[in-house]
Formats: structure tokens, sequence, C-alpha cells
């Protein structure tokens, strides 16, 4: 029998979350997106009580979360500012092929150095790579039996500059193509790795982006996750993980445009009424609300099916595509709703609708999400 309904400890870790989020994020979410600074005293507090390494087993002193849990934490996190919550999740985003791949020395290892407040980040996209993965053209050459000798450039990395270990993917036999991609940990304080001035971006300015260069890094062949030529499937497979999370928090992001524009809606007046009860307003907010709810769902069931051990290459692909869109869409209709208010930064639909934009590029655009859609239709 299918239930919509939240166990009780679902509904305590949502509040946890959402708490954490009205309390210690949206306060300084204005501040940050402003300075673009980093948000240390607010990712030192997520660190307290375990969102960084909500992903990592309980085995390994992490909070032991299912992927559902996860979703539920990151569309909160996402409602208090899309960049704070992009900072606290990219490091289970960093660590997703040594969770879903690594061995139990890896795991131990650098599991290990998240609980104790180390920060990864995920090294894929290239200046030609970011949806074709295969056009990466950073190498790893083996160096005997105990070493690879890396080379490349990463680029648009999310956080990047504070990052204390990366997973990488290079080439070990790139005339194998896809077949010919590895993926590497790689720490930062290893000689020949070095990393650029954050990069200026439209929003989300509260996560740091950033080039990540390697030249001749020596990196220990126990650090390669997997085996040699598993990198696009390790790939693939992180995105299936990573994509719910990345879903919801643009959930939460057009969740909290919804409440300012319904806040709005009921004290601006216009014709002596609250302008919510122009049909043109009102039916404006009505769709926002239908919208939102869909992509929930379609989030809960791309989590539910990983949790459940099925594929859920298609599901995700609907979540992050449709997800993506619909909080573009509803940010910029809240922005519609304030009018001439929504358009000034002492509103914070500003800024939400800035921060949304991102959600339709990165994780796989939402161009790719339908790419993988068609692909998975004409498989079957």
């Amino acid at each position: 029998m299918i239930d919509f309904k939240l166990s009780d400890e679902q509904k305590m870790i949502r509040k946890l979350a959402h708490d954490f989020s009205h309390n210690e994020i949206a306060p300084v979410a204005e501040h940050y997106d402003k300075t673009h600074e980093f948000p240390w005293p607010v990712i030192e507090k997520a660190q307290e009580i375990g969102l960084i390494v909500m992903g990592i087993p309980e085995e390994n002193g992490g909070l032991g979360f299912s992927l559902f849990e996860e979703v539920l934490v990151t569309e909160e996190l996402g409602w208090g500012c899309a960049g704070i919550s992009t900072v606290i999740y990219n490091s289970t985003l960093g660590i997703l092929p040594i969770l879903l791949f690594g061995t139990g020395a890896q795991k131990e290892k650098y599991f290990g150095k998240m609980v104790d407040g180390k920060l990864a980040s995920y090294c894929l996209t290239e200046t030609e790579a970011g949806s074709d993965v295969t056009g990466i053209r950073t190498t790893a050459q083996k160096d005997g039996d105990d070493d690879y000798i890396l080379n490349g450039i990463k680029t648009f990395i999310t956080g990047a500059t504070t990052s204390d270990f990366f997973t990488v993917f290079a080439y070990t036999a790139m005339e194998k193509r896809y077949k010919g991609i590895s993926c590497f940990i790689v720490e930062r304080n290893w000689d020949g790795v070095s990393v650029g001035k954050p990069l200026e971006k439209m929003g989300q300015n509260a996560s740091d982006t950033a080039e990540v260069v390697f030249e001749n890094v020596r990196v220990p062949a126990e650090n390669l996750i997997g085996q040699e030529g598993e990198g696009f499937m390790i790939a693939m497979q992180v995105f299936d993980h990573s994509r719910p999370c990345v879903s919801s928090a643009a959930v939460g992001v057009a969740q909290r445009a919804y409440e300012e524009a319904v806040r709005y809606a009921s004290e601006r007046q216009s014709m002596g009424q609250p302008i919510w009860k122009h049909q043109a307003v009102g039916h404006m907010i009505a769709d926002m609300a239908v919208q939102i709810e869909a992509a929930r769902l379609l989030v809960w069931k791309s989590a539910w099916s990983v949790d459940s051990g099925e594929r859920n290459t298609t599901t995700a692909a609907f979540a992050k595509g449709y997800a993506a869109d619909m909080a573009m869409k509803v940010c910029v209709d809240a922005v519609q709703v304030f009018g001439g208010y929504g358009y000034m930064s002492e509103y914070p639909v500003e800024k939400l609708m800035r921060d949304a934009k991102l959600y339709q590029i990165f994780e796989g655009t939402s161009q790719i999400q339908r790419n993988i859609v068609v692909r998975e239709i004409f498989k079957k």
C-alpha cells in the first residue's frame, strides 16, 4: 500500500532541518549573498549537529540517513538559502564516489576526516566537459605499481577554495573513451594541487566556486576508487544519488518564494482589496502551489526508489528537470507578484530568482535531463 505519511522520526528530522534553516541560515542569507564570504559560522554549526555527514553510515561516525531523509533535509536548507544549502550538501556529493564504490580503508580514512570537520569536493567538470563527461582532458598516468601522475584543470568546482580533499575524474586510457575514465581521491595539500580564486557568479554567492589545477600530482594507487575504467559508471551512479537532493533544494527555494508571494499578496492592497483576490494574481499563486507539490512528489519518489534498491535514473531525471524548471518559474512569478518591489534587492524574491537559475545548469542541465528521459524511454 502506498503511504505518503512521514514517520515520527522523519518528521523530527524535517523539523530539525527547518529549525536550523530558520534560525541559522535565513537570518544571514542576505549578508553572505552580498559579501560573497564563505559562511563558516553556519557550516561549523551544521557540522556540530551532523548535517555535513548525514549520508555517512553510523559505523563511520555519520548520521546514516537514507536518501529520502536527506531530501527532507536539503529541501529545508534550500528554503533558508540556496548558496548555504549547496555548501552544506557539497561534501556529501564529494564523498559519494567513496560511499558507493570505495574500499573499507578509503571509507574509514576519508569519512573520518569529514567527521573531524574536513570538507570535500567533486571534481568532474572542465572547460570543454560539462554535460559531456567524456570531454574531460585530465589524465592519470600509471607510474610503476604504486602511483599515478595526475595532470589537468577542473573548473566550476563547488567548494574548491575550502575543501580538504577531492574526488577527481581523469582518463587512465583516453583511447577507450568513457571506458577509460577512472576516479581518484586527491588531497588538497599534496604537491602540485592548487586552487584558483572564487569565481564571480549571478547567484548562490555564499557557495564558493573555483578552478582546481593538478600539475604532476603523485596519487597513490590505493586512492583509486573502484577499478580503472569505472569512472564514467561511478559518475553516473553518483548523479542518480545526488540529483534527488539537488532537486529537493530547488523545491525548498520555490517553497520560500511561494511563501513570500503569499505573504505579500495578503498585505498589498490594490483597488480596495488584497491583490490575491485579483484573479490574475490568485491564479499565479495557485499554480505555484500545484507545481511545488508536483515537484516535491517527484523528488520523494526518486529518493524512495534508491532506498528501495531500485534503479532511479529515470525518476531522478524527472525530478531534476522538473524541479529546476519549476523553481525558476515560481521565483520569476514571485517577482511578478511583488511588481516593482520584486525587482529591488531589498526584497527577498530578487535573490531567490538569481539563486534558482543555477538549478537548471549544474548536476546536469534541464536539457540533459530530457536527453536522459528520452534515452530511457527508447531503451525499452
